[in-house]
């Protein structure tokens, strides 16, 4: 998609027990009575489609609010972020990427009426109104196209399937929303992906594959982003601490900040990009400096990057010949 940038939201956890609690804390009870107490927040991120890199923006942490009864949640605090950040991020045409609890009325219209795009997972079993007008639809109200893309040696069949102007929800005020879905079929024709979506972009043949591909993005706030923070070396669900009041949420803001100056080192500096090119892991990486400024003292940071380089004989230091 052309003049636009992808902002993918997601909600993760960042703290849990079965014991340990504060009044922010939500709160999950299980059949068997037992009840595990956790701090989760949505974490949007800047993504791409074919974009290795994932950039975390400010997370809207999910607890308690003033004046509310009912126990926070995932899309509540998605409307408050869309609140908050509208007048930064919806200048710049952003589409708002987000699962199948996002494909909600409410926040659809919230969503447009703070100036963004949307482009939400959209599953039969929870939209059975829009997927009953779909399946009474023909040609040319139901548009179709089908594409061959080459992955490694092999052709994979892309089948795509849209329509415009399709009821979301019941009732006569419905928002008016555009569907696609897109089914992709391996060399041997069998069915190795199918997601629908729906959009406020009117979609034709011209774009139908660039909307599916920028709802796929959103599949990067799980990998290159939240799974980052959970299993490459950051330990976002580590119970780090809990605290009186604010700790645990504190703690999971630095290590989303962390994500977010590594990934800025990542396009700015040359040094730091060969290092972690040369280091088999994330984590190494970090094992490696918390050794040396254990022990030692750097005067700045580029002074840190050469000793590394020197220690692993590359860039400057590499072995000529």
């Amino acid at each position: 998609l052309q003049d636009t940038v992808l902002i993918a939201l997601d909600g993760t956890w960042y703290y849990s027990s079965q014991k340990i609690h504060c009044p922010n804390c939500s709160c999950l009870e299980h059949k068997s009575g037992d009840k595990t107490y956790y701090h989760s927040a949505v974490t949007p991120v800047i993504v791409a489609p074919g974009q290795e890199h994932a950039i975390p923006l400010r997370p809207e942490f999910i607890t308690p609010q003033d004046g509310h009864t009912k126990q926070d949640c995932e899309v509540a605090a998605a409307k408050r972020w869309l609140e908050k950040n509208a007048t930064q991020y919806a200048p710049l045409k952003a589409t708002l990427l987000g699962d199948d609890i996002y494909a909600h009325q409410p926040l659809c219209r919230r969503t447009l009426l703070y100036g963004f795009h949307f482009i939400f997972v959209c599953k039969p079993d929870s939209h059975t109104t829009l997927y009953n007008w779909v399946n009474l639809l023909q040609r040319p109200e139901l548009g179709t196209l089908k594409m061959r893309v080459k992955v490694g040696a092999h052709f994979h069949t892309y089948a795509y399937r849209y329509a415009n102007g399709i009821p979301l929800a019941e009732g006569q005020d419905a928002l008016k929303v555009n569907w696609c879905e897109l089914t992709v079929a391996d060399h041997k024709n069998q069915v190795i992906y199918r997601n629908g979506f729906v959009t406020d972009f009117k979609i034709t043949d011209q774009n139908v594959a660039a909307i599916a591909a920028a709802g796929r993005a959103r599949w990067k706030i799980e990998n290159e982003n939240n799974n980052t923070l959970k299993t490459k070396g950051y330990h976002l669900e580590h119970n780090f601490g809990h605290g009186k009041e604010h700790l645990s949420s504190l703690l999971a803001a630095m290590n989303i900040l962390a994500f977010l100056y590594h990934t800025f080192l990542s396009f700015t500096d040359e040094h730091y990009r060969l290092i972690r090119a040369t280091l088999p892991t994330r984590k190494t990486f970090f094992d490696d400096l918390r050794a040396l400024t254990r022990y030692m003292l750097f005067p700045n940071w580029d002074a840190l990057m050469d000793f590394m380089m020197r220690g692993l004989e590359i860039g400057p230091y590499a072995p000529s010949g």
